[in-house]
């Protein structure tokens, strides 16, 4: 077990918080909010009540997310946007999932909520969008509305690259876009709409809706 004991999360979320794996540097260990996860089950219609609690829990959501056609398709091209998912590991604060913690020159990475409130829409996030898109479109990765917050932007030597660290999944009520090429391309084609949508509407003010 994995003592956390005294160890301050570098991030938090609504469902859950976020360690730098005491013993690797290069680990992330997130901590779903079990209070949380019992009112999202408590809130839920009764139908979806009489699904097991882990399903409603986003450690176990994410796994099965990561199991997806998409990565299985794509083994080796896929980690270059997607922050690679380990195993579940216990720790004194609960059970963990644990991925890759993207960093910058041994720092926490920027995510681009942040990148785009401290630098604005520059050309080098332009590519780096644009390179993410059609990434997505190759790929057919599923995932859910893609909100700036749950992406992190990693310096290379050629430039910027994002890398999806939350929000893996479909939010499909009838998963289509999980079995069907078709329905999974029409699937990122709204979601890569939305992503511009969303960096827009923070960058203006976060004034009406922004869908």
């Amino acid at each position: 077990m994995i003592n956390l004991e005294g160890v301050r999360p570098f991030a938090e979320g609504g469902n859950r918080v976020c360690y730098i794996h005491p013993d690797n540097k290069n680990l992330c260990l997130k901590i779903s909010k079990q209070e949380v996860v019992k009112k999202i089950r408590s809130n839920a219609p009764w139908y979806k009540k009489l699904r097991s609690e882990q399903s409603f829990d986003d450690n176990f959501r994410e796994e099965r997310a990561y199991q997806q056609r998409a990565v299985k398709r794509n083994p080796q091209k896929i980690w270059r946007h997607l922050a690679r998912w380990h195993e579940f590991v216990g720790t004194s604060k609960g059970l963990a999932s644990c991925t890759e913690l993207i960093t910058n020159n041994d720092k926490v990475a920027l995510n681009l909520e942040e990148y785009l409130f401290s630098k604005g829409r520059t050309s080098e996030i332009n590519n780096a969008l644009k390179d993410f898109e059609m990434f997505l479109k190759e790929t057919k990765l599923l995932t859910k509305n893609i909100i700036p917050h749950n992406l992190a932007v990693k310096e290379n030597d050629s430039g910027l690259t994002l890398k999806i660290i939350d929000g893996l999944g479909c939010m499909s009520f009838i998963p289509l876009p999980e079995i069907s090429d078709a329905f999974a391309k029409r699937y990122i084609k709204r979601r890569i709409e939305l992503m511009y949508s969303r960096i827009e509407w923070d960058l203006s003010g976060r004034k009406g809706s922004w869908k």
